[in-house]
């Protein structure tokens, strides 16, 4: 029986690992099929056509086939739009690649979070740096919202008593969202919460998202950095290590 082959799959790259001398692992996040693995045979080879296009972070449509974990492919286009990120840009694109690769598991497919993820790309990829942490804030709020991980925010995650909106209340990794206490690092009120679930509701834009993230994103961030390392059971993931190590040097 002939293995089904996909054709022009919108897809991006986020990580590749050496499979043979000539050969490479792409692990994908592709719109329709989510996450997924991929044996690129003879790209490592100067003269193949796939070589300069297996890039991360660069939108492609690739075709694939086969039925068993590791697909195989067939071909590769790029669909242009930008070039590849540098220095902030690019950690801040292998950071969303790493996120996706701890939490989302293979061939589950997340047609709006390749929609996000794509829009963010664009950001990361701009010259406007003023909306690339909102839009990393966005992007993991949506990410954690798409699977299963984020707590409804208008309520108190335990008792489901709905949010005073002149409260603090802070987002903690082991009970979700709670009243804050003085011991704790951040909080928002409980109108900032109820104002971020409102930009995640179904038919909400990702632009709604980045709007309300954008507002909060100093106290937000450690309490999503907390949230995302405890699932990804981590206590520091490996793009951030490397920034904080390059702002050393």
């Amino acid at each position: 029986m002939a293995t089904k082959r996909i054709n022009d799959e919108p897809a991006y790259v986020l990580h590749r690992y050496d499979w043979s001398e000539s050969s490479l692992i792409l692990e994908v996040f592709s719109r329709h099929y989510g996450r997924i693995a991929i044996v690129a045979k003879g790209v490592k080879r100067p003269t193949s056509s796939f070589r300069p296009v297996l890039l991360p972070l660069q939108p492609l449509h690739l075709a694939f086939g086969g039925d068993a974990e590791i697909r195989t492919l067939k071909a590769a286009e790029w669909q242009g739009g930008h070039v590849m990120p540098t220095g902030d840009a690019l950690m801040s694109g292998l950071y969303l690649n790493e996120l996706l690769l701890k939490l989302m598991a293979r061939d589950d497919p997340h047609p709006r979070l390749f929609d996000v993820y794509a829009n963010v790309v664009q950001v990361i990829a701009s010259e406007h740096g003023e909306a690339l942490q909102p839009a990393l804030r966005a992007f993991e709020l949506l990410l954690l919202r798409e699977i299963g991980l984020l707590p409804m925010l208008d309520v108190q995650t335990m008792t489901l008593a709905p949010l005073t909106e002149d409260l603090h209340y802070t987002l903690v990794p082991e009970g979700g969202l709670r009243q804050a206490n003085p011991t704790d690092r951040a909080s928002l009120t409980g109108a900032q919460w109820i104002a971020l679930q409102q930009s995640l509701n179904e038919d909400a834009q990702f632009t709604t998202t980045l709007r309300a993230s954008s507002v909060v994103m100093s106290e937000l961030k450690p309490q999503l950095r907390a949230l995302l390392n405890y699932h990804c059971g981590v206590t520091t993931l490996r793009t951030r290590q490397m920034m904080i190590d390059l702002q050393t040097l």
